[in-house]
């Protein structure tokens, strides 16, 4: 059963199935199912966990054997060979050897890296879906909407509930791509490629200094449109944008028509007296970076304690600095991946005990009070195995604090049989 509407710009209709209510059996054999899965997330939980710990606190014992050992350098501009081999921390302004292109569309920066984006208009298709019970089946309620929107990726309109006057081109005829330089330095020293992966502040780039590139191309605001009509555009309608990183020239803007922008700034301010200028030629992103000095190349360097150091940050930071924003990175890293291993835990338990809820679920009383309980034995069994097992993971690296969590773990037990009303005595 489908119903068919027309709100606004948006399009939406309604489908309505139904199927026989499953019996006990089936139900069963899903719950065994999801039993298997949820044994699966549970095991993998505890992998996640424990090896968690021990990238956390070898990264830890990395940045601080780094911190003792790292050289500040006097000059960028000068390769000393006594710090061949070392660990050296220096800060300057990027440079690359020559600009990035897309001619295309004719523009041109001298930046690390050049991202074009490439966004199409097409139909994108939302569902809204709730199931209900009637009259012994179990009925599915799908709304199916549909609207026009900007979109970096193609959506394939085959997969739609309804395609007919949804229909999607299948490709983009302009592609996206980010062009990277090959030779990035700052000074004398060259980084690697590590290094330059790092460099990822990407800032879209005005195109207003630029005409039309093409008859069939128009440029409105900062966007280049494949389109007859940029203010009211149709499906298949392309429009390009373009994002930068790492600048490494004096010059933000692009083409011939930068020249004349700065010949006419240049004129003005040769017509102001005692304007400064300097600033607006102190345009290069400058970095501070962290790593083994090798020749006039900057590598990662490898700790005695197994972990790799090369460290890139925007703007002038000293060692200090640098160091506090790794140990603040790895943290909220160990914080997200903890948080992570205890919701796997927790939704494997959940699966694995969801048979009990399936054998009572014909009695509404029954099975609610026991929906609850099953979640409260997930959730305090999750943070029990979660804490024991992030202990076993600091064992061999601070004893005491893996003793300390070791005895936390018992802790959800204990208040979960506090909360048990005692048996009455007979």
């Amino acid at each position: 059963f489908q119903q068919f509407s027309d709100t606004g710009s948006r399009k939406e209709h309604v489908k309505i199935t139904s199927e026989p209510k499953p019996g006990f059996l089936e139900r069963l054999s899903e719950t065994s199912a999801g039993m298997l899965i949820g044994l699966v997330t549970f095991l993998l939980a505890f992998y996640l966990l424990f090896t968690n710990e021990g990238r956390a606190l070898r990264t830890a014992k990395s940045l601080d054997e780094g911190l003792s050992l790292v050289v500040p350098l006097d000059s960028i501009h000068s390769i000393s060979q006594q710090n061949e081999g070392r660990l050296v921390h220096l800060a300057g302004a990027l440079s690359t050897s020559k600009p990035l292109f897309d001619p295309s569309y004719g523009l041109s920066i001298q930046a690390v890296k050049l991202k074009r984006n490439v966004e199409m208009y097409q139909w994108v298709e939302y569902e809204d879906s709730k199931e209900y019970e009637e009259n012994g089946e179990i009925k599915k309620e799908t709304k199916y909407s549909y609207d026009t929107e900007w979109k970096s990726e193609v959506v394939n309109s085959r997969n739609f509930d309804r395609e007919i006057g949804h229909k999607n081109p299948s490709a983009m005829a302009v592609e996206s791509f980010t062009a990277v330089s090959p030779n990035v330095q700052v000074g004398s020293f060259v980084l690697s490629k590590g290094l330059v992966d790092k460099i990822d502040d990407f800032k879209q780039l005005s195109l207003s200094h630029l005409e039309d590139p093409h008859a069939d191309v128009t440029r409105r605001g900062d966007y280049f449109y494949h389109s007859d009509n940029p203010r009211r555009p149709e499906v298949g309608d392309l429009r390009v944008s373009f994002f930068y990183a790492g600048l490494s020239g004096d010059d933000p803007h692009l083409g011939s028509a930068a020249k004349v922008s700065l010949q006419k700034f240049l004129y003005f301010a040769s017509s102001v007296p005692n304007l400064v200028t300097s600033t607006y030629f102190s345009l290069s992103s400058k970095v501070t970076v962290i790593a083994r000095q090798r020749g006039d190349q900057l590598v990662p360097y490898h700790t005695k304690s197994g972990d790799v150091l090369e460290i890139l940050y925007p703007g002038d930071l000293s060692v200090e600095e640098m160091f506090q924003k790794e140990h603040e990175s790895n943290t909220m890293k160990t914080w997200a991946l903890r948080a992570a291993g205890w919701l796997s835990m927790f939704v494997g338990i959940s699966l694995m005990t969801r048979i009990f809820y399936t054998l009572v679920d014909w009695f509404p009383v029954v099975r609610d009070l026991v929906n609850i309980g099953l979640k409260a034995f997930a959730l305090c069994v999750a943070s029990s195995l979660s804490l024991l097992t992030i202990s076993v993971g600091w064992l061999f690296y601070r004893p005491l604090w893996a003793l300390l969590l070791a005895l936390l773990s018992v802790v959800p037990i204990v208040v979960a049989r506090s909360r048990v009303p005692p048996k009455k005595q007979q």
